[in-house]
């Protein structure tokens, strides 16, 4: 990345935001307990004279900022939660809590935001209304979801929201850009299978679920393969399955746990009914039954096309090709994100957190956000407020 890229009044602040996003490191709180961390953004979004709401998604922070007289209205997000891993990066400031650890960058993203924030708030280079959104439980627990159940865009009206995450296996600080579904969803499923226990030993006195969900592990891979369009992308994955405790014993019942995704809405549904139905026929097939708990977690994230245009430009104008990822894919991870795009324009991003050989992938004991991205990620969110609150 052009160091000569980063304006001066980023540039001063990364010895502080590095040592700010190394401090939340070692501290890690999980969903909806990011209370020091929610302390401590609220603190700094304080005294860089900021209206701090507090409460949001439980442990949610919203940072306001109005400057000029302009009307339109802008939210950046940053998520604040950690992951249930056991760090073992061996860093001076890895996590000091056992079984909990910044293993997806959120502390740097968090920092990314408040560094930008700092500046804006001493420069005040934009003339309308700024609204930081720093976000609980985006691991899973939908904190996004939580904050817009509290309010957030009623308290908080917004003409366009973005958010942007580190990406280990992209070059560090290039940004990328998609318009359209980015991210998938993702959505739980829990199949109970009952049949009738017994010994081991007869098995015709008995109905097997084990071998139940043979079958349906099997049945579910045609799915993908037969029934959902070649170009379109699906993904059922059975994680899990939980049944009996002796080899001479044919359980009672039997358990599956299943994650599905795909990158379009109607995919999405075609999935929960085929699945639906292929699980309860197979079942049927072998004199058993299957309960079907379908759990719809995230949904599908969906760049709004003018937005991502205009986020992209930014970048553009800014760094100029060299400092873009080129023909970007969507990602089969999902993010809460979406649920933020479902009510509000917005585009969701993605910053490179380097592709060396050793680089870690999120999720991982061994991650760590790049530090080099800081300053970057920070000189963009001032960029992109200039230029949308112009």
């Amino acid at each position: 990345m052009n160091t000569m890229a980063i304006p001066a009044g980023i540039a001063d602040l990364e010895d502080e935001m590095i040592a700010l996003r190394r401090r939340i490191h070692a501290h890690p709180e999980l969903a909806y307990e990011e209370f020091a961390t929610a302390d401590l953004v609220a603190e700094r979004l304080q005294e860089w004279g900021y209206t701090v709401t507090r409460g949001l998604g439980q442990t949610g922070v919203v940072g306001q900022l109005k400057v000029g007289s302009g009307t339109k209205r802008l939210g950046l997000r940053a998520d604040m939660d950690a992951l249930p891993i056991h760090e073992q990066t061996g860093l001076p400031y890895a996590s000091t809590i056992p079984g909990k650890m910044h293993a997806c960058g959120h502390d740097g993203h968090t920092a990314m935001l408040l560094a930008a924030a700092k500046h804006l708030a001493q420069a005040k280079s934009f003339d309308g209304t700024l609204n930081l959104i720093f976000q609980p439980a985006e691991e899973g627990l939908a904190g996004a979801k939580k904050m817009l159940d509290d309010g957030l865009f009623e308290t908080f009206p917004c003409d366009a929201v973005f958010a942007m995450h580190n990406m280990p296996g992209f070059p560090t600080g290039k940004l990328g850009f998609l318009p359209g579904s980015f991210m998938a969803s993702s959505d739980t499923v829990i199949v109970k299978v009952t049949g009738r226990g017994g010994h081991g030993a007869v098995p015709h006195k008995a109905v097997d679920p084990v071998v139940v969900c043979a079958q349906i592990v099997l049945a579910l891979q045609t799915i993908v393969s037969r029934n959902i369009a070649p170009l379109d992308m699906a993904i059922i994955t059975v994680g899990a399955i939980h049944a009996g405790e002796a080899p001479n014993v044919i359980p009672e019942s039997a358990e599956m746990r299943l994650s599905v995704r795909a990158l379009r809405p109607e995919v999405r549904e075609y999935l929960q009914t085929r699945i639906t139905e292929v699980v309860e026929a197979q079942a049927a097939v072998y004199g058993a039954r299957a309960e079907v708990d379908y759990q719809r977690r995230y949904p599908v994230l969906v760049n709004d096309a003018a937005m991502t245009g205009f986020a992209q430009q930014v970048a553009l104008d800014w760094l100029g090709e060299a400092g873009l990822i080129p023909n970007m894919q969507p990602l089969t991870g999902s993010e809460d994100f979406a649920f933020l795009l479902e009510r509000c324009a917005g585009s969701y991003l993605i910053i490179g957190n380097g592709d060396g050989e050793g680089g870690c992938m999120v999720h991982n004991p061994g991650y760590d956000f790049n530090d080099d991205c800081l300053a970057t990620g920070a000189a963009y969110w001032v960029r992109l407020t200039e230029s949308f609150l112009a």
